[in-house]
């Protein structure tokens, strides 16, 4: 009890995490301090307002110990989380369209900001 950790947050296809996409997405969010011990394998976390519409208890393998606390923490601003958990993509316009021919069809491509 009183340990920090950070917690991991889960990839999903076409789900922007923390304003960012695909591979520069942190992994792992927090530190977070440990508030009790819920069986062998789960642990009981302090999340803040942002995240409450998120259960507090996680499995040791979506955790990480936190050696160091830092000063400076990942904190998930600007997230907007809804009852199930999805985050909505919207289409700001289409730059550039391309057609490409082949033997059989025509593939059309657009490229959307």
């Amino acid at each position: 009890m009183g340990d920090y950790l950070y917690f991991k947050v889960t990839r999903m296809k076409k789900v922007q995490r923390f304003r960012v996409r695909s591979k520069l997405a942190p992994r792992y969010v927090g530190p977070y301090q440990i508030l009790e011990r819920k069986g062998p394998v789960a642990y009981k976390i302090q999340l803040p307002e942002e995240l409450s519409s998120i259960f507090p208890v996680f499995h040791v393998s979506q955790l990480r110990k936190c050696l160091k606390v830092p000063e400076q923490k990942i904190e998930p601003r600007g997230v907007k989380i809804k009852a199930g958990l999805e985050y909505k993509e919207q289409s700001m316009g289409i730059v550039n369209t391309k057609e490409r021919v082949t033997w059989n069809r025509v593939v059309k491509t657009y490229k959307v900001v």
